[in-house]
């Protein structure tokens, strides 16, 4: 699977049903290369502030739905728990609350109390350590999609494929879409897909070539085989990175505070910025990432997201900054833990000048400039020491 950069096609999707009281959707959006022929998926139970908030949701590839990313166990502890509905029985809403003040957050389980999963969980058993699909087996419940993208109850994964293609050559431009599906058939049986909001997407289409032949492991302190971004930047200095070793994820939101001020500090004297630390950045849910916002982040020209050995969660893909990121050919990088191919060198990184310490970041700054090498057809990408 490539996880591309170059500017994209994003698709949101929202399968929609009434019951109650409340107004459930699926959400998700998915995003290409233009050019390159996979999509990443992110699909959530709900309403869409739950995925844009980057909390727990399913990631699949249109192409080949059935292949999972990550193994039953895996999906187990990273399962949607709980998602956001439409409350229809609020008859007075303080609007100056912002977008959450017609929502109400519910407990996944009473989704399936109404009837609403059942095309979009499995149940996970113990005794064959395996997943069985459906909801009417005895045991725990994973928000999967299954029989969307498995057996195709309703074809998802193809719709997503035929329209990207579609679109593309309509347009012969990269571009945002939102759509929608009703699953509630029509007299004559069928479900509706609705296309709702069509908007370009401004970047660099230039291609650049890394050709890994000339690159010397030697001189990196970044390999990434899981990388947004296209060209070169040879102009940085400073690293602003989450310290591993006193890493704390019940403190991500001090951490969040702490970076919006480095992140002011070095946009007042111009300087662009590598930024390291685990998880999802930009995650709502601080147990996942540091729950930044685009502004805490701004001046940053490369953004990477580790694993560390007590802190393995599935990357964001930069989904949570999608616009910004693909807009502004910002880097995006991710580095599995113990990979046998990507890596970071997190000795060379404490080896530089150190310009300042929060109680969580570490700010330092490299004696030469950094070159950073970005291949976005291979989604590979590689920072050189400075």
């Amino acid at each position: 699977m490539g996880f591309l950069f170059s500017p994209s096609l994003i698709f949101s999707v929202l399968l929609a049903s009434l019951y109650g009281a409340v107004f459930h959707f699926i959400w998700g959006k998915n995003w290409r290369d233009l050019g390159v022929y996979w999509v990443v998926a992110v699909l959530g139970f709900g309403l869409g502030k739950y995925v844009i908030d980057g909390e727990k949701a399913y990631r699949f590839c249109p192409k080949f739905p059935k292949l999972e990313f990550v193994t039953p166990e895996d999906q187990l502890q990273q399962t949607q728990t709980s998602f956001y509905s439409l409350n229809m029985e609020r008859d007075q809403v303080q609007l100056v609350r912002g977008d959450d003040a017609t929502l109400t957050r519910m407990d996944i389980a009473a989704a399936q109390d109404h009837g609403t999963l059942d095309s979009c969980i499995s149940t996970w058993d113990y005794q064959n350590s395996r997943l069985q699909v459906g909801g009417s087996y005895q045991g725990p419940k994973i928000v999967n999609f299954a029989n969307i993208l498995k057996y195709e109850s309703f074809p998802l994964a193809r719709i997503i494929e035929t329209v990207l293609d579609i679109v593309k050559s309509a347009m012969g431009t990269p571009v945002e879409i939102e759509f929608a599906v009703d699953l509630n058939k029509d007299p004559d049986g069928k479900a509706s897909f609705y296309i709702l909001q069509i908007k370009p997407l401004m970047g660099d289409l230039e291609d650049f070539h890394l050709n890994l032949a000339d690159a010397n492991r030697d001189q990196l302190f970044l390999y990434s085989e899981h990388a947004m971004g296209n060209g070169k930047v040879d102009e940085l200095e400073d690293i602003v990175y989450v310290d591993p070793d006193t890493f704390d994820r019940s403190r991500t939101h001090s951490m969040a505070m702490e970076l919006e001020q480095l992140n002011s500090g070095l946009k007042s004297k111009g300087r662009r910025y590598i930024l390291v630390g685990p998880g999802r950045w930009g995650s709502r849910d601080p147990w996942l990432g540091i729950p930044v916002n685009w502004s805490h982040i701004s001046n940053a020209k490369i953004i990477v997201e580790v694993e560390l050995e007590d802190f393995k969660v599935d990357p964001s893909l930069g989904s949570h900054f999608f616009h910004n990121v693909t807009s502004m050919n910002i880097g995006y990088f991710d580095i599995p833990y113990q990979s046998k191919t990507d890596f970071i060198d997190w000795h060379w990184i404490k080896l530089q000048e150190l310009k300042s310490r929060t109680e969580h970041l570490v700010h330092a700054r490299s004696r030469r400039p950094m070159v950073v090498k970005m291949d976005g057809r291979k989604s590979i990408s590689v920072i050189y020491r400075g």
